[in-house]
């Protein structure tokens, strides 16, 4: 008992004192990269190792950034909405090998044929046969689809399958967000509960308070995105990005993300109640370069294995990348969305990376 005590003792010494390091850096990239605020951690299996939010809010605001500061997450939302169909499948709710359309028969006729037989395994692993599409594209119009959220997330996919696109192109992954908006559908199918209601469930088991959309939208108070050009996203509801949900529109707080974080790394290790570490060495690691809502690398010159996803969803950027090999993970998030910023939180995840014991990813 004595030496554990003195190794907990030794671990937060070492973690405070690389806490103190680490901020004056980060925080000299953040004024170099022009981002307004940056939130990071550090975390381990069983601890925080490290975690801060330093800048502001907004631009030229005097409001300090703060622990309880919600990011938009972009496509780190795919780590959640992959885990949750996973937890479907093991309750019984849902199959990997269910084909959409077995779900949703009324809109088989009119969809393309290309794409009848794909299944929740496929929209997961990103292994449909997809265009791209995001929130950048013109079309379809907000006038082309109608109803509640939900409801518009069915006539965009609706729509999205009418069409002609087909990819000729054999790849091993086609990263496409409608892979998610399907698969979130099909699990809305399943349960008879809206995508939402499943994260607000998932979120109430695991302890975390997962939202959707702009931070800024439900109170002008919170975190502020910023584009390419250093302008604040003014509180309108991006009604292209709710069509998303399942592929890019959660927000949460750092702490909260982190707590989502250490499962992975406690799933990884064989700690978890629901899967085995097995399942969750397949769910991370599984297929060639994509698996179940994450990507993954080998450092071949030293057998170290990364999982990862990033995420961009206009004014927001997000990284999160898992070290099993040292049990530990590296989470950053910022409230622009910039080369320069990305340039930024590149280079503050390679020094924490070094200085927390593990060799640079690629």
């Amino acid at each position: 008992m004595k030496k554990i005590l003195i190794s907990f003792a030794l671990l937060l010494c070492s973690s405070f004192c690389y806490s103190q390091q680490n901020r004056q850096f980060i925080d000299s990239i953040r004024v170099k990269h022009n981002i307004p605020e940056i939130a990071y951690a550090v975390v381990s299996s069983d601890f925080v190792l490290e975690i801060k939010a330093l800048g502001y809010k907004k631009i030229n605001s005097k409001s300090e950034a703060a622990l309880s500061d919600r990011f938009r997450l972009g496509s780190l939302t795919k780590t959640i909405t992959s885990y949750l169909a996973a937890v479907l499948v093991k309750e019984g709710k849902i199959k990997w090998e269910t084909k959409f359309f077995v779900l949703y028969p009324e809109l088989k006729a009119k969809s393309n044929p290309a794409y009848y037989n794909f299944t929740l395994r496929d929209f997961i692993t990103l292994r449909a046969h997809l265009p791209i599409w995001s929130y950048g594209n013109t079309t379809p119009t907000q006038k082309q689809i109608k109803g509640n959220i939900q409801e518009q997330r069915y006539e965009f996919i609706s729509w999205f399958f009418k069409q002609n696109t087909i990819i000729s192109e054999k790849q091993d992954v086609y990263w496409s967000n409608p892979s998610y908006v399907a698969a979130g559908l099909m699990l809305e199918k399943a349960t008879g509960k809206s995508y939402e209601t499943l994260v607000a469930e998932l979120g109430k088991n695991l302890n975390i308070d997962f939202q959707f959309g702009q931070p800024n939208l439900k109170d002008e108070n919170q975190t502020w995105g910023h584009d390419e050009n250093m302008n604040p996203e003014k509180p309108v509801l991006n009604y292209k990005l709710n069509w998303l949900s399942s592929a890019g529109n959660i927000n949460v707080n750092l702490p909260d993300y982190c707590k989502f974080i250490q499962m992975q790394l406690q799933g990884l290790k064989g700690e978890s109640k629901l899967f085995t570490a097995e399942e969750f060495d397949y769910m991370h690691f599984g297929l060639p370069e994509f698996s179940f809502g994450w990507n993954s690398e080998i450092n071949k010159n030293d057998e170290i294995q990364y999982s990862f996803h990033n995420g961009s969803p206009g004014t927001f950027l997000t990284k999160v990348y898992i070290c099993k090999t040292i049990d530990k993970a590296f989470i950053l998030f910022a409230n622009v969305q910039s080369e320069e910023a990305d340039k930024g939180l590149i280079l503050i995840l390679k020094e924490l990376e070094i200085k927390y014991g593990a060799k640079p990813s690629n």
